[in-house]
């Protein structure tokens, strides 16, 4: 089955099944149920898809209406996302955390004719957006879901019922014949900085060409094996949708839906996944981990620490290591990184970050723990992987590694990155204005700034529309500033504030353990945030130091949010719902 490229397919259903004619009874999805890992095989899971679409069919679906998803990490969520494209239609993955406003205005801006729902929570506010729509009259429950009352302009279906049959796949092989790379896959709706979330219109070629991408980067710098995947960020996300669910299609792999991210650390200890794709945020947290847990044994144990991360700070900067250092690497490697290792399963080849920018010092700590760490970038326009440091390119953790295979990348002349490739969406959906200020010349105005190393990989530097400009001109990157902050103990989330000002104001997030350990005693905390900002502004410049600080309402802590996987999505939320709060600080 093994090739160290993908095929051209056509579409994401024809390699899905391609993957199923070779893996056969080979377990695909996995899910715990009632305390043990199930497992879906790859060709009962072909078997659900052609009942699931020849049924969405015969509800009245047409090849291009659009159907919304609505579920959490499930086997259920990808069979439905394969089922719809394997109908013509086109999914509309939305978050779970959607409030029914929410809903009602991607069920109207999309169209969409159906809603997969999984279960009687997140149905709860879901009906109602779909009682307000016009265009939407069936509604699949994976789980069963109750209304108490029968509701008007609604068609409830349950899920079991729908993938019943299908036991033939030649009626699934001659619909998706048709369909071709250039057709309208998915419509994923970004966060909506800046106004109303807009759909952005992924075709099938856009995401194989991330996955055969991002293929070549796993059979040339790794060797492609029987990898097994561990999910959990949010798959309705772009970076999940393709990273953590087509791309293992592509591979051939194992998909494990963990638990829930209380239970994160004990399912990949259990699974041993060899590619996990994650975000900073995640890695942050583990180093706070390890840190603690190694300052509570004291003595040997932090002795050992700091040794290897002398030791991966020089083998970073120089490529290798003293000869007199080679015994105590030795050392190490057979200590603390195996001890470290096991914890992450004993088997990572690869943990891919993206989403937001990785600190250098938190991948530098993983690196010198023996954890590969590959830092990408992308945008959902791009589906959405742009670039991704490799191996053998040399891994900088200041970068973003060089363009994937077959994407053009230019740095324009103001720095703007911009992209071009089968990778770059078609346009957001009934949005032509939006599209025409991205899109121009077949290019994606990325909307960062950068430019590329002597490596050729990329180096992003700023956000062109997040730069605080202050009341003297001064450029300040809040990224910058921003990544200081969290890599603190005490806080979980940070946002500087100050365009147009004489200096920078924070909003903070405490770390739930530092609420806890203080008793949610809020002059206590304030007390401890303000030791942490002291520290930072200790390395900052005298336009980048924070002066002032307030604290983020219960609405924005890190139990809802701690693993969004971009801070621009908090920025304009947080921003819209603090502004005053923060103008405030300067009257003080």
């Amino acid at each position: 089955m093994k090739r160290t490229q993908l095929e051209h397919f056509p579409n994401l259903v024809a390699m899905f099944l391609a993957r199923v004619g070779e893996r056969g009874d080979a377990p695909f999805l996995w899910a715990k149920r009632s305390g043990r890992w199930e497992s879906v095989s790859y060709k009962e899971a072909a078997r659900q898809v052609a009942a699931l679409s020849a049924s969405l069919l015969q509800m009245g679906l047409k090849p291009g209406d659009r159907v919304m998803l609505v579920s959490e990490n499930r086997p259920e969520w990808l069979i439905a996302d394969l089922a719809i494209m394997a109908a013509g239609c086109v999914t509309v993955p939305t978050y779970t955390t959607n409030t029914t406003r929410d809903h009602t205005h991607i069920l109207g801006n999309s169209g969409a004719r159906a809603v997969i729902v999984s279960n009687q929570k997140l149905a709860k506010t879901l009906v109602p957006a779909v009682l307000f729509s016009s265009d939407c009259h069936d509604v699949i429950g994976i789980e069963d879901i109750r209304t108490g009352q029968a509701l008007e302009g609604a068609r409830f279906h349950q899920w079991d019922e729908l993938t019943r049959n299908g036991h033939d796949l030649e009626p699934l092989r001659q619909r998706i014949a048709g369909v071709g790379r250039d057709d309208l896959a998915c419509l994923i709706y970004t966060s909506g900085t800046g106004g109303a979330p807009r759909g952005v219109r992924q075709h099938h070629g856009a995401i194989l060409h991330n996955v055969a991408a991002c293929t070549d980067v796993i059979a040339n710098d790794f060797g492609w094996d029987d990898e097994i995947f561990l999910s959990f960020l949010p798959a309705s996300h772009a970076y999940e949708h393709t990273g953590g669910q087509h791309f293992p299609i592509g591979l051939g792999a194992q998909i494990y839906y963990a638990e829930s991210l209380e239970k994160l650390a004990a399912n990949i200890e259990e699974v041993r996944p060899t590619i996990m794709v994650v975000v900073p945020r995640l890695f942050e947290m583990l180093r706070q981990r390890i840190l603690k847990t190694i300052e509570k044994s004291g003595g040997l144990s932090q002795k050992l620490l700091n040794r290897a991360l002398a030791i991966g700070q020089e083998r970073y900067e120089k490529g290798t290591i003293p000869l007199i250092d080679k015994p105590m690497d030795l050392f190490l490697s057979l200590t603390l990184r195996k001890k470290v290792a096991r914890k992450f399963g004993g088997r990572i080849k690869a943990m891919v970050s993206g989403g937001a920018p990785l600190n250098p010092e938190v991948g530098l700590f993983f690196h010198s723990l023996g954890l590969t760490m590959l830092q990408g970038y992308g945008q959902t326009e791009a589906a959405p992987v742009i670039s991704c440091n490799r191996p053998k390119n040399g891994i900088r953790m200041d970068t973003v590694g060089p363009p994937l295979l077959n994407t053009e990348v230019r740095i324009a002349e103001d720095g703007e990155i911009l992209v071009r490739g089968e990778l770059v969406m078609h346009g957001y959906w009934n949005n032509d204005e939006e599209t025409g200020r991205v899109l121009q010349d077949g290019w994606l105005l990325t909307g960062d700034v950068g430019h590329f190393d002597d490596a050729g990989r990329i180096r992003i530097t700023d956000r062109k529309k997040d730069l605080i400009v202050n009341d003297k001109g001064d450029n300040v990157s809040p990224q910058r500033v921003e990544g200081m902050l969290t890599l603190q103990p005490e806080i979980a989330q940070a946002m500087v504030y100050g365009d147009r000002k004489p200096h920078l104001v924070a909003l903070l997030v405490p770390e739930p353990e530092l609420v806890s350990e203080l008793k949610r005693d809020e002059a206590a905390i304030r007390a401890r945030l303000q030791k942490a900002v002291d520290r930072v502004n200790a390395d900052l410049s005298v336009i980048e130091k924070v002066r002032r600080f307030i604290l983020a309402d219960e609405a924005f802590t890190v139990d809802n949010e701690q693993l969004t996987p971009s801070m621009k999505i908090r920025r304009h939320v947080i921003k819209a719902a603090y502004e005053d709060r923060l103008d405030a600080l300067y009257g003080r």
